[in-house]
């Protein structure tokens, strides 16, 4: 009886001693352990969004809205979501400046670099922040991996650039399983600028660059069917040439080009037909990047320098093709610029495109 009393006093100041220590193992355990119910990735909760904009989709070589109306889309680049948080500037009143000036869209680029150093779970954050707001404010978003190169090869342009193809089909698969069912999103460009850089960056046919586009388009509608994919062209995404004689395999796309003022020679209306504009006969083409800036502009090394000239002859082109655009940028601090400053003081170009935005809206 003693020695049962004994074992009965040890055995209870060893659980009171104990009992913490192997409670906190218990659960670094179970934190350790769930990891195999974590669904990934995520999907975005539409029941956040109190309002948001109706479907978009192709019909022949136009955008439509639900009710089968041509929706044509003038507004701006913004920068990279990453840089914006980390500078102060990223919140809604940035999408409430650009609402007022006439826009009815926003590409959103995401560097390379920038989604892995915030990693998925934080990137996907801003972006889901993106999506509250433009649907708030009755916009649409363009998500765009911005990286420039030749990613059948793996040479990329720049380090902020550098990804492969997998990261670029892992991005594609978890943006589209996260947003399908979001109508705010109604565009998914696939890669931002493909370019050999004059044989810098190795070499890619156009028959190489279309079977990674249609991949990545068949990735995409597995998980989303509704968000339209947008190819771009060879030459940092100008020409599109190739397309006249081997489009993409998939339906219900849009080709994308970026006819900057150095992009053609003089007359431009006459060049620029025959490099992409052609295509806007068939499909839908999307410029999603323009942008003129004076010779003493910040950042003018950059080899945009023009003029409203530019300006009024590139959104004339457009009107007649039923193109629609994006300017770059609406950041103070990535030529050609729209604002001078963070009191969204217009630059030349963000007086013009400003101007024509609100008089079309």
């Amino acid at each position: 009886m003693k020695r049962t009393l004994v074992s009965i006093v040890v055995a209870l100041l060893l659980a009171v001693v104990l009992s913490p220590t192997v409670a906190l193992a218990q659960d670094a355990g179970s934190a350790h352990a769930d990891w195999w119910n974590v669904p990934y990735p995520g999907v975005f909760d539409a029941t956040k969004l109190a309002r948001a904009p109706g479907w978009i989709r192709v019909q022949g070589n136009r955008f439509v809205d639900e009710h089968g109306k041509t929706i044509v889309f003038r507004g701006v680049n913004i920068s990279d979501p990453d840089k914006l948080e980390k500078n102060g500037h990223w919140g809604r009143k940035h999408f409430e400046v650009i609402k007022d000036w006439g826009a009815n869209v926003i590409r959103v680029p995401v560097h390379p670099v920038a989604w892995k150093q915030r990693g998925t779970d934080g990137y996907f954050k801003l972006l889901d922040q993106a999506v509250q707001w433009a649907s708030e404010l009755g916009m649409y978003l363009i998500v765009e991996w911005h990286s420039m190169g030749n990613l059948e090869m793996g040479l990329l342009q720049h380090p902020m650039h550098e990804t492969t193809k997998q990261e670029t089909f892992e991005f594609w698969r978890g943006i589209a399983h996260r947003y399908a069912g979001v109508s705010t999103i109604a565009f998914y460009e696939i890669f931002n600028e493909p370019t050999l850089f004059n044989g810098q960056l190795g070499t890619m046919s156009w028959d190489e660059w279309k079977r990674i586009n249609e991949g990545i388009i068949q990735v995409i509608r597995a998980h989303d069917a509704k968000a339209i994919p947008l190819v771009a062209g060879f030459d940092w995404a100008y020409e599109l040439r190739s397309v006249k004689g081997t489009p993409i395999g998939a339906p219900g796309i849009a080709y994308v080009s970026h006819p900057y003022p150095m992009k053609a020679e003089q007359p431009w209306e006459q060049n620029w037909e025959k490099d992409f504009g052609y295509v806007a006969d068939t499909y839908p083409v999307f410029a999603t990047e323009i942008g003129f800036m004076a010779a003493t502009d910040p950042g003018a090394h950059v080899p945009v320098k023009a003029d409203e000239e530019y300006g009024r002859r590139i959104t004339a082109y457009f009107d007649s093709k039923g193109i629609s655009w994006t300017v770059w940028c609406f950041d103070p601090d990535w030529p050609p610029q729209m604002i001078s400053d963070w009191s969204y003081t217009p630059t030349k170009q963000g007086v013009f495109f400003r101007a024509v935005m609100q008089r079309k809206r």
